[in-house]
């Protein structure tokens, strides 16, 4: 069974905590604070694995957390970075993250950090100032970024056969390729995507067998619906269409409604070339095949090749074979998709930039008289901070004060006194 979903909850690691430490030893008059720098937390990185076919692992196992970093110590050490925590995922994967931000991971090796880990407290010693020798107190490392990772595969084909139910795409792919698809008599015999290789004189082409498609695919009808994403990195589709369907239907109704499918599920679909593929020759006159296939030519125009085809005769197998090899050019598909793009010439010097953490605050006071205020900067500061270390208190009062939180709370009404809530913690604030 292919598994092409799954859910995965990541957490990055925690960044250590910095040391409060003294230098104290024999001989040594001007010792001081040495207490070191916690280290950074491990991130979660998504790694594109070549050596994957599908997301079954995760449905298995659904949490990955990464290491936490350890945490500083006296002597002025710092503590050990937390390693990266890498997941593997199979070529064709899109990531959609928590935060909105999706990824597509197509050439192996590729990698996307979807949590990073948390930053370090800084040690005692990193405090000293000339007016503060011995400063006691110590920031506390932060926790890493954590939430839940949306995975979905769509398979790397050049070519996807398309069609209604019992069409003879299986048998067709069975028949051209090494592919050992279930084929059956009845329709919905395919339940899976199932790849198959087509090989050439100097190139192969991955082709995909899309599980039937009926009306209303698009919307969650049927089968299609989980299927019809498998198609959207294929550079040219094959619509199979039997010549004279079992059930007695139209085969002109069933062409459109695949068509009207394809479109709905994505406007992209509508724009690939296409040939159209007339399956089950073996089961009418050749004449009433050729005259098909001449309406078919008139219906569609010149751009659509029509093929008539039989898999169980070979009939018409090796013209369609070489009309995919002349229509998948080299550069689309998935043999192109696979290989890493073009280096360009290595730049001198660069930089990274990444969104700066939100400085944003708001000020309210509730109905119990509390001024609660709310930042994702005043968030983190108090985080870092033990607020029962007199120190460290009068530390943050006075990054409250630089950020303008103080300002802000005395033109809300705040006296000196009054009780302040910051990310869950409630506190007297004694500005001075």
């Amino acid at each position: 069974m292919l598994y092409d979903k799954a859910r995965i909850f990541v957490s990055a690691g925690g960044g250590g905590d910095g040391c409060l430490s003294f230098r104290r030893e024999a001989h040594v008059p001007h010792g001081g604070p040495d207490g070191g720098d916690g280290g950074h937390g491990g991130d979660a990185v998504l790694v594109c694995d070549d050596s994957f076919r599908d997301l079954q692992t995760y449905k298995r196992r659904a949490h990955y957390r990464a290491t936490r970093a350890g945490h500083g110590e006296g002597d002025q050490r710092h503590g050990a970075n937390g390693p990266v925590l890498e997941i593997p995922v199979p070529p064709g994967t899109q990531v959609a993250s928590w935060d909105g931000s999706t990824h597509d991971l197509v050439v192996p090796g590729q990698r996307v950090v979807v949590a990073r880990g948390g930053a370090g407290g800084r040690g005692n010693k990193r405090f000293t100032t000339s007016t503060r020798q011995a400063p006691r107190l110590a920031e506390r490392g932060l926790v890493g970024e954590e939430g839940w990772v949306d995975l979905r595969l769509k398979l790397l084909a050049d070519i996807g056969l398309v069609g209604v139910p019992n069409a003879g795409k299986s048998s067709l792919l069975a028949r051209m390729t090494r592919a050992a698809p279930k084929v059956g008599a009845y329709p919905f015999t395919t339940l899976e995507p199932v790849l198959g290789t087509l090989e050439g004189a100097e190139r192969q082409l991955v082709i995909a067998d899309i599980p039937g498609l009926i009306e209303g695919a698009s919307t969650g009808a049927g089968l299609g619906h989980d299927f019809l994403a498998h198609v959207e990195r294929t550079s040219l589709l094959v619509h199979v269409l039997d010549l004279d369907p079992a059930d007695g239907s139209d085969p002109l109704e069933n062409h459109a409604t695949i068509e009207a499918e394809l479109r709905a599920h994505d406007p992209r679909l509508a724009s690939l070339p296409r040939v159209l593929a007339l399956s089950k020759a073996d089961l009418v006159p050749a004449q009433d095949a050729a005259a098909a296939a001449e309406l078919w030519r008139e219906h569609l125009g010149d751009e659509v090749a029509v093929i008539v085809t039989s898999s169980a005769t070979g009939q018409g197998l090796d013209e369609l074979a070489a009309e995919l090899l002349h229509r998948v050019p080299l550069t689309a598909g998935a043999g192109a998709a696979s290989q890493p793009a073009p280096l360009e010439a290595p730049l001198a010097e660069h930089k990274v930039f990444r969104p700066a953490a939100g400085r944003g605050f708001s000020v309210q006071r509730q109905d119990d008289g509390v001024y609660r205020v709310e930042g994702e900067g005043i968030h983190r500061l108090l985080a870092r901070h033990d607020l029962d270390n007199d120190e460290a208190l009068a530390h943050v009062e006075g990054r409250l004060r630089r950020m303008g939180v103080i300002s802000a709370l005395e033109a809300a009404g705040f006296e000196p006194g009054d009780d302040v809530e910051i990310a869950g913690v409630l506190f007297e604030l004694h500005p001075g």
